[in-house]
């Protein structure tokens, strides 16, 4: 089972549960854990081969790496701590697996905070994603890790959410890395799907207005569907929990308090 952290709350009901993205880890939280425990039951977790989850010998023989496997991960997590509901709190790619999430257990999820979320890969994502595929096999990975950190997240403020995962990348293995790339190969028809979707579960997008890869496509995508909204956070990239914490925690808070009226 996957490494968690909880923060039981004494009197609220409700469970927050928070998705890092790829490279990243439960550490990538630390600016949230202590504001959301204050109104809400908190889980944080390692994604496979993140963190403290580290990989198991008989993980290195599992092909079995797809978005659906990881978010079964999830869901592990989750039953073996009875949760009956949840709020989702994503960054990056933790936002498809959340979105999964909602797909396959709907019941599970009262609603998804989306941070720097993707939901479409742009001409630009798409081509440093060809030249990862490419190179993966003769490049080291941190080369190509750093390189896709500096095109996601270029400007000078952007250099502590640069820093912070870069450092976290490190602790990941080559092989592990390598089998996390793969599931690129399954993204395009994946957010297809989500974008033609509209899922009847309250969402709220919270992007850097610096978020150059994926906020334009956000932006229309809370047009189409429903039960969408979004919030930008000026003079911030893509890792909005890192880089704005404090409006990144006033926002979500705000919007998950709003679902109980």
């Amino acid at each position: 089972m996957l490494n968690y952290y909880s923060y039981p709350h004494k009197t609220a009901k409700e469970w927050v549960t928070f998705v890092h993205g790829a490279g990243g880890s439960s550490s990538i939280w630390y600016k949230q854990v202590r504001d959301f425990k204050k109104h809400f039951n908190v889980l944080i977790l390692d994604l496979r081969g993140h963190g403290n989850s580290k990989p198991k010998l008989k993980d290195t023989f599992n092909p079995k790496y797809t978005f659906d496997s990881i978010t079964e991960d999830i869901v592990e997590v989750i039953d073996y701590l009875k949760i009956e509901k949840s709020h989702f709190v994503g960054i990056s790619l933790g936002t498809i697996l959340i979105r999964n999430l909602a797909e396959k257990k709907p019941t599970l999820v009262q609603s998804m905070i989306m941070g720097g979320a993707i939901i479409k890969m742009n001409f630009r994502s798409q081509v440093l994603m060809k030249v990862g595929n490419i190179f993966k096999s003769v490049v080291p990975y941190m080369l190509l890790y750093k390189l896709f950190a500096f095109i996601i997240m270029p400007k000078k403020n952007h250099k502590k959410s640069r820093s912070l995962f870069v450092n976290e990348a490190k602790k990941l293995y080559q092989k592990e890395f390598l089998r996390w790339f793969k599931l690129t190969s399954e993204i395009n028809p994946l957010l297809r799907f989500f974008r033609t979707k509209d899922i009847n579960i309250p969402t709220f997008y919270i992007m850097g207005a610096e978020d150059h890869l994926f906020l334009p496509s956000i932006e229309n995508i809370v047009k189409l569907h429903k039960k969408a909204s979004l919030f930008v956070i000026e003079n911030c990239g893509h890792v909005v929990n890192v880089e704005q914490p404090d409006a990144f925690n006033s926002q979500t808070i705000r919007f998950i308090t709003s679902l109980k009226g």
